[in-house]
């Protein structure tokens, strides 16, 4: 599972998303991440910016092959539950520890500019930051495993679509970068990846030991977790929850996963609380989160994700 984890994802998915990191750290204006992500922001503003631009990587692709393969209604339920996760999840992980935001807030020196006025228009930072987002996107794209004629004329071009992106990147740099700034980026790129990777590799192993990956049992078979996850009792549906944020899904591959677990016999509502638990989270990110945010707020937010995802779940078999 490592090995595989290491062939298909760090070349295409992460180290993309390294420079995507690396550029948010390096060329983001700060009074604008403040002004509207920031612990005063207007909720509303800063709860919509966040969620909309995280499901806008996380919830298409996923989301359009949940639906294919597993019915519309779990699709679409999929997808909102994403987009109201991030709203609520957010809105309560801040109410918890407002006390350590303000105490951020004191701190005078986090709000003075560094570098004074901005080099690059916000049109031309979101030209540049596009681009590296549609390389992602697109480089990574899967086929629909059906007759989704766009998706899959996508898929057909993708390398093409991707090269575009790749070309509008390397015009962005050329025309409005300094040498002083890429290398920054650089540095601040190949630190992300020193402290991230270990961890992600660790717990990709430790969960392909546990959970294994499709058609490939592990130390904890799928039937095991399919025998526990029946009909649609709060108890199958924390279960569900609670296995979710502890396997690891490379791209799409949760969708195979829960038609096996499905035609083994799990449960609707079951089947959408482990959708929602396990994307958003899994052993190598919950490593990687701990080391950013701290273990009491790592475990405030996986416990949340679990609680939401067993209520949603249960609500969803009363209607499915």
């Amino acid at each position: 599972m490592l090995s595989e984890y290491a062939r298909q994802h760090v070349l295409l998915c992460l180290v993309p998303a390294f420079f995507i990191a690396g550029a948010i750290m390096v060329f983001l204006n700060q009074q604008a991440v403040i002004k509207y992500l920031g612990p005063k922001s207007k909720k509303i503003v800063a709860y919509s910016v966040a969620s909309v631009s995280g499901a806008i990587l996380a919830v298409c692709s996923c989301t359009v092959l949940t639906a294919k393969v597993l019915g519309l209604k779990i699709g679409v339920a999929r997808a909102i539950g994403a987009i109201v996760f991030a709203f609520i999840i957010g809105l309560l992980m801040h109410l918890i520890f407002r006390k350590a935001d303000e105490k951020r807030l004191a701190d005078a020196g986090m709000f003075q500019s560094v570098g004074g006025e901005m080099p690059r228009s916000l049109g031309q930072n979101w030209l540049f930051m596009l681009s590296m987002i549609g390389i992602l996107v697109f480089i990574n794209w899967a086929p629909s495993r059906g007759s989704l004629a766009i998706w899959d004329f996508v898929y057909t071009y993708k390398y093409a679509i991707s090269a575009l992106f790749a070309l509008v990147l390397v015009f962005t740099l050329l025309k409005w970068f300094q040498r002083v700034e890429l290398k920054d980026w650089v540095v601040a790129t190949r630190d992300f990846a020193i402290q991230i990777l270990p961890l992600l590799f660790g717990g990709v192993l430790v969960a392909g030991f546990l959970l294994g990956r499709p058609g490939h049992q592990a130390l904890i078979p799928e039937s095991w977790v399919a025998s526990l996850v029946g009909g649609n009792s709060l108890l199958s549906n924390f279960i569900a929850s609670f296995s979710g944020v502890l396997m690891y899904f490379a791209t799409l591959t949760e969708v195979p996963i829960m038609q096996g677990l499905l035609g083994a016999g799990m449960g609707q509502g079951p089947a959408l609380a482990l959708l929602l638990a396990g994307p958003s989270l899994s052993l190598p990110s919950i490593l990687v989160i701990n080391s950013e945010l701290g273990l009491k707020k790592t475990l405030t937010y996986v416990g949340l994700v679990v609680v939401m995802s067993t209520i949603v779940g249960k609500l969803f078999g009363l209607i499915a």
